[in-house]
């Protein structure tokens, strides 16, 4: 079978030209407005509760639109942007160490190694200072300096210190208080609150979007809800390699359903690998723990110089340590972004140095900062992370070094948008991790943060009245034939999962899965490698509908239902990876192929050949899909070979 067909060129049409500066003030300037009035008579469905999808019911609410907001988990507060830890990105220059919103434009749109669009990251750079001003306005207990003005702090790719943050919570401290702001709205009547709700399908009449068809997670029932447009704000896909930093819950079906049923897919093989997690220790384990990159402000990377020495990392002398991030890059040293740091951590421990009973493990160590500033000041900026890290392992990192390693952590692929943030259906928007837009092939430490409060507060309120002033669209009915079929699909689907009665379990096709696409489809990818991923992959999906076991009904409680939809979509969604990884035959951020690598073993672009987002059309399960390109254009940040020594 042909692995895919070309189709025709896609284009971000929405994005004005001339100067980049005055890009976004132009377009919203150009857009057209809803009235105070109006706006009540339109509903906006928001699937996802996190940063993006929290700050976007809120602020739509605000604004007077009808809003209804969907989420899997018992609480909007327990969407997994709870979980990041180290900062936020703005360029704010309180340090006045030479920042600005050019050089966060900059070390972006260098940071993802020359993927990204210029006019979305250069938006994404001038919203940046709003949102630190939008969080301290709420109450956002960011860290403080001595004399009262905000703190920051460096993150990797950038020589300056943009990050604000709050110890080792600014994921959590930045969603409470979007879950406030959303709270308020739903006291005010304005937010529809679904909690414990999934989507399954999309909703899509007369080329629009219009509505999804949920499940309630507790009583089994299916419904279907419609709107005037619908946002996607449900994150990303980094557990389809099942050992992954995301919450077990996390997955792909609500961007795969709408995927499905026309939206284009955009750059599937972009996976970021994160340099600073806990190693893996046994089989048993079925997610791994992120170490926030912000440790490594402080902490020193290091390992044996010899292979094979398994002396206590206190006993081994300086003359004997390799600090081999600062050796091999020492503009950047230990803040070097996240591919690079991972590739590096992999390679010394292939080379027989790594730490750890499996050997696969880099000593993260902070006893130069202790002794520099003193045990009270380490465990002010990190005391929780040091405390997560002593209960997971047992070991206290004030006394011996943490081991980290690299583990699946953040997809910057995700479903194509234009610059007002629509996919190729209209009225379906798409925000947060759950797009491809601003990170190209490798997002820099602390813009995860930024990019989905910058979506939810400032763009998607923006732009997605430009779409709405055509509104309010045709009422729709639970007859309407669209309905109906959307409806009848899901209940098919979930009736065939059931009616399997194999005698496997979800999780073990998971974990197998998982392991494919690790080992060839991770860190480092072939065409060999790729090629024996895409058959096992489809001869493991044949198994799965034939072999797979979901034990009860769809009448109530179902977990094992649940995770088995999720994980037909994994499979689906790993196909494409391969596929979208197998074609692009570059290296570039988190895709680094074995066959294009520098003589220092760097990643190697081929910008004459691949400078374009791969836009994926689905057209079956068993059918190739179709390359639509986007070419990418660079006036201001021209593209040199990514170095950071």
């Amino acid at each position: 079978m042909e692995l895919f067909t070309h189709g025709e060129p896609i284009a971000d049409t929405k994005a004005p030209d001339g100067p980049i500066e005055t890009r976004w003030q132009r377009r919203r300037f150009g857009a057209k407005l809803v009235n105070p009035a109006n706006r009540r008579k339109l509903t906006v469905i928001v699937v996802g509760t996190g940063l993006a999808g929290g700050s976007a019911a809120a602020t739509l609410g605000e604004l007077g639109y009808r809003v209804k907001s969907y989420c899997y988990q018992d609480s909007p507060r327990r969407a997994h942007s709870i979980a990041a830890q180290g900062g936020i990105n703005a360029a704010k220059n309180y340090r006045n160490d030479g920042d600005s919103i050019q050089r966060l434009f900059y070390d972006t749109v260098k940071g993802g190694d020359f993927r990204s669009r210029e006019s979305n990251v250069r938006r994404l750079a001038e919203v940046s200072v709003e949102i630190i001003d939008q969080a301290v306005a709420q109450g956002v207990p960011f860290a403080r300096e001595y004399g009262g003005l905000l703190d920051t702090r460096s993150f990797g790719g950038a020589q300056v210190q943009r990050t604000f943050y709050a110890r080792g919570q600014t994921g959590q401290q930045l969603l409470l208080g979007a879950y406030q702001a959303l709270e308020r709205q739903i006291g005010l009547g304005r937010v529809e609150m679904h909690s414990r709700h999934e989507m399954l399908e999309l909703i899509v009449v007369d080329g629009r979007a219009r509505g999804i068809v949920v499940r309630d997670l507790v009583s089994g029932e299916i419904t279907t809800e419609y709107a005037d447009a619908v946002v996607l704000a449900s994150g990303g896909y980094g557990n389809v390699f099942y050992l992954s930093t995301n919450a077990k819950g996390c997955n792909v079906t609500a961007t795969w359903r709408a995927h499905r049923k026309g939206a284009l897919f955009a750059n599937p093989c972009y996976t970021q690998i994160h340099p600073t997690c806990i190693p893996v220790s046994g089989d048993h384990q079925s997610k791994l723990t992120l170490m926030s990159e912000s440790l490594r402000n402080d902490g020193r990377v290091w390992v044996p110089k010899r292979a094979g020495d398994d002396r206590p990392p206190r006993e081994i002398p300086e003359d004997e340590r390799d600090y081999f991030l600062e050796r091999m890059y020492p503009s950047f040293g230990n803040l070097v972004p996240r591919d690079i740091a991972s590739r590096a951590a992999k390679g010394v421990c292939d080379s027989g140095r790594g730490v750890g009973a499996t050997g696969l493990g880099v000593y993260l160590d902070f006893a130069d900062a202790i002794d520099r500033l003193g045990r009270s000041t380490i465990a002010d900026r990190y005391g929780n992370l040091f405390e997560m890290y002593q209960r997971i392992t047992g070991e206290d990192p004030y006394e011996v070094p943490m081991r980290i390693y690299p583990a699946v952590h953040y997809t910057m692929g995700g479903l194509w948008v234009d610059y007002d943030l629509e996919s190729t259906i209209p009225g379906l928007f798409v925000i947060g991790e759950a797009n491809f837009s601003d990170h190209g092939a490798n997002r820099l430490g602390a813009s995860a943060l930024m990019q989905g409060l910058a979506d939810g507060y400032f763009v998607l309120p923006s732009t997605i009245a430009d779409y709405l002033s055509a509104g309010p669209f045709e009422p729709l009915t639970d007859d309407h034939p669209e309905v109906v079929a959307a409806r009848d699909d899901v209940a098919d689907r979930l009736a065939r999962l059931l009616a399997c009665n194999g005698d496997r379990t979800v999780d073990s096709f998971h974990r197998e899965l998982g392991q494919i696409m690790w080992d060839h489809c991770g860190m480092e990818r072939s065409d060999a490698g790729l090629r024996k991923a895409l058959a096992e992959i489809r001869s493991l999906r044949e198994q799965f509908w034939q072999r797979v076991r979901v034990p009860g009904d769809g009448e109530g409680l179902n977990q094992a239902l649940e995770k088995a939809g999720r994980v037909a979509d994994f499979f689906e969604l790993a196909e494409l990876m391969c596929v979208d990884a197998l074609h692009r035959t570059e290296s570039a951020g988190g895709h680094f192929r074995a066959e294009s690598q520098t003589a220092e073993g760097e990643a190697q672009r081929d910008d004459d050949h691949f400078s374009y987002v791969a836009a994926w059309e689905f057209t079956g399960a068993d059918r190739p899909p179709v390359l639509h390109r986007e070419d990418l254009n660079f006036e201001y940040v021209h593209p040199t070979q990514r170095s950071y020594k």
